[in-house]
């Protein structure tokens, strides 16, 4: 059951990120077990399995991210990583981009909402073709999101804005990817089996706009 991270789980990522060798890792081992992946498995696993029976018809995939780097991709870097995840994403084809739920944990921060990190062109065409076509249901989503402060917008814009929906729409339809995301500094929630609850609520919240976004690739393709 979940009950919160540690100190020791802090103390371990700091570790690695400024000790990111095979050695350190392996004298640090049972650490990053019991302290890092434990806690983050058993908060996902009860995440997953609380969003899955409330939502059975969105049938959510969990992935637990593991440490080890791509040794195909280190770029110089370590072959490690220093901050973990897991996502909740629709079980498609991996090729699909679709948004996926996430939870992230950093030696400074923690992170949790819904990404839409690797949408492609064309499905950020069909965003802007649905919102052309009837801008009414992501003119409510906006509206709402406007209201609360859980969650940021974070928003990549094209260098050439696509059109000028108004300033309602803009973030929205001017971006070449999106999140809606909670960061936190660590704290007293963070150490707290509350987590878990606060997580579910989140990820709760934000379910129309996932609902919104996770059809976009089956729209037809827009005309150019």
């Amino acid at each position: 059951m979940f009950d919160g991270f540690s100190q020791e789980t802090l103390d371990f990522l700091w570790g690695i990120r400024f000790n990111n060798r095979r050695d350190w890792f392996e004298a640090h081992k049972l650490q990053y077990q019991s302290s890092v992946y434990d806690p983050l498995r058993d908060l996902a696993e009860e995440v997953h399995g609380e969003m899955t029976a409330r939502y059975p018809r969105e049938m959510l995939n969990l992935k637990v991210s593991r440490i080890y780097r791509d040794a195909r991709r280190l770029y110089g870097r370590g072959p490690y990583k220093d901050h973990l995840w897991f996502g909740l994403r629709r079980a498609e084809d991996p090729e699909v981009d679709l948004p996926c739920f996430y939870f992230e944990i950093a030696p400074e921060y923690y992170s949790y909402g819904l990404g839409y990190y690797g949408a492609r062109p064309a499905t950020m065409a069909r965003l802007r073709a649905r919102m052309d076509a009837d801008p009414g249901p992501m003119e409510r989503l906006a509206r709402r999101v406007n209201r609360q402060q859980e969650f940021t917008l974070e928003a990549e814009r094209y260098a050439r804005p696509k059109g000028d929906p108004g300033k309602l729409l803009d973030p929205w339809y001017n971006a070449r990817n999106l999140s809606l995301s909670r960061d936190r500094a660590p704290d007293d929630l963070l150490f707290s089996g509350e987590l878990r609850q606060r997580v579910l609520d989140g990820f709760h919240w934000l379910m129309p706009v996932y609902r919104y976004l996770v059809t976009l690739p089956t729209d037809p393709e827009p005309r150019t």
